[in-house]
């Protein structure tokens, strides 16, 4: 273990610039083989609650710093997390699972968020608006909502906290997270990356705890709090955004979906495979905007079906560590069931295994790389969120049935589609009921670009020029006799 690596390895909370402990400590093992890495402080409700208190004292002195000093010190925690990509990457490997290479990339990508908005600080514009007569003026004013508190999950877990942490400090509201507890040591290890880039006390705080329905109870109702953002299960975030109305707060939720890939007649084949790959297999199908569902042109099915198969039987499972693997492990025996019963009670249904189908072995969290055909849209597959590295092949006749059979959920996070015809392209742009269209695209995320869903998946949008709208609030000044 090198000496960088070892400095970022912390077991305890941190809340108010310190670290503090608890009575209880929770284990964090690596989903590979069990092993436990660390035992992590199991921090109270009322810890918790403490941590908002500390966040609610720097808020004042955090909102009136200048956007110029924010966006240094956020500069300065983006260039930590880049000279330490090696090193997080490492760690994210082995508390979460996926290969070394994805770890680092999102190491990157959630650096790049944080590099996005400390560019953005500087560019929270108000407005001058023309008066109702000449002894009047009107101005708009942008300022930071206040104290923000999040709840992030274990299968992104720097990138999901970077995302709404690097907004939340860009807009000068303070921030406090409780990531998964499967995954602390990310989170744990970007704080004392925050400490180091010289960010005060009480700005961003982590607090670690298993109690998650007492925690998020804090997170959701505490009257000092006035955003609150959630990336996770539809049917949590439901409870949450319930749990936030008696304090009417700001809610942001990023939540479930079942993502459509339609590849049509005319797309070219060989790139929808390469993104099909790049959107589905990634973290071992364990990504919220991951193809759920593959919807394939009847005409050229056993074509795609083909070049699909080659490529998914050369992917290697294994420690994330080592070189040329490719599919880690699912994140615990939970996971690992619900996939291989989605794909057992499909497969009772009619569909057909063409590849992998079961789990690696009876000892390990794997899952064969597995695609099936004859998938009818009733199935199971096709019906729940698989978060596992399984592809049900789905057959559609036309335009118009494909994009019948992709909008036929409750849920409108990402969806894909491969085709060349122009029209085609804006017909099946526009018809779609998602918040993210990749077209002819399988790697779709980017700071740059507006994350969100629309139905069931939520509301809000990460990264991007519109990414701050949620942090800020809007006050209009009526000015009078001026004349």
């Amino acid at each position: 273990m090198t000496l960088k690596k070892q400095a970022l390895i912390k077991d305890k909370a941190f809340v108010d610039g310190q670290w503090i402990s608890a009575t209880d400590e929770f284990s964090v093992t690596n989903p590979y083989d069990g092993s436990e890495l660390v035992k992590v402080a199991d921090l109270s409700p009322e810890q918790v609650t403490s941590a908002i208190g500390a966040a609610h004292k720097a808020f004042s002195g955090w909102k009136n710093k200048t956007a110029g000093e924010r966006s240094e010190l956020l500069m300065k925690w983006y260039q930590l997390m880049m000279d330490n990509q090696q090193a997080l990457g490492e760690l994210l490997t082995e508390e979460q699972g996926k290969p070394l290479a994805e770890a680092k990339g999102e190491i990157a990508y959630g650096a790049s968020f944080v590099k996005w908005f400390a560019e953005e600080a500087l560019r929270v514009y108000g407005d001058t608006i023309p008066g109702p007569s000449p002894d009047n003026r009107i101005m708009v004013l942008k300022q930071p909502v206040g104290v923000v508190t999040a709840i992030t999950p274990w299968n992104f877990p720097n990138a999901m906290i970077a995302r709404k942490a690097a907004a939340a400090l860009a807009a000068g509201c303070t921030f406090v997270v409780k990531p998964a507890s499967e995954t602390p040591l990310s989170a744990l290890a970007m704080a004392e990356l925050a400490h180091q880039a010289g960010i005060p006390a009480g700005v961003f705080n982590v607090v670690t705890s298993t109690d998650s329905k007492g925690v998020g109870k804090v997170l959701t109702q505490d009257d000092r709090v006035r955003k609150f953002t959630f990336t996770g299960s539809t049917e949590v975030g439901k409870t949450l955004i319930k749990q936030c109305a008696d304090t009417v707060k700001k809610v942001s939720m990023e939540l479930g979906g079942n993502a459509p890939f339609m590849v049509f007649d005319d797309a070219d084949l060989d790139a929808a495979v390469e993104g099909l790959m790049a959107s589905k297999f990634r973290n071992a199908g364990q990504t919220c905007i991951c193809a759920n569902r593959v919807l394939v042109q009847d005409s050229v099915y056993d074509a795609f079906k083909a070049k699909l198969l080659e490529r998914v039987k050369v992917l290697e499972m294994g420690n994330g560590l080592d070189d040329g693997v490719t599919i880690g492990p699912l994140i615990n025996s939970a996971a690992l069931e619900k996939v291989a019963k989605l794909v057992k009670d499909s497969v009772a249904q009619g569909a057909k295994i063409e590849v992998g189908g079961e789990p690696a072995d009876d000892e390990s969290l794997f899952f064969e790389p597995t695609v099936l055909s004859n998938v009818g849209p009733d199935m199971p597959l096709s019906c729940n969120e698989i978060f596992g590295p399984v592809v049900p092949l789905i057959p559609f006749k036309d335009e118009k049935q494909a994009i019948e059979l992709a909008n036929d959920t409750d849920f409108g996070l990402a969806s894909y589609f491969y085709a060349r015809d122009i029209g085609r392209i804006w017909r099946v742009s526009e018809g779609l009921d998602y918040g993210i269209v990749g077209v002819n695209e399988g790697a779709i995320s980017n700071a740059a670009a507006p994350f969100g869903g629309m139905k069931q998946s939520g509301f809000g949008r990460e990264g991007s020029k519109y990414g701050l709208d949620d942090y800020l609030e809007i006050k209009y000044l009526a000015l009078g006799g001026l004349g």
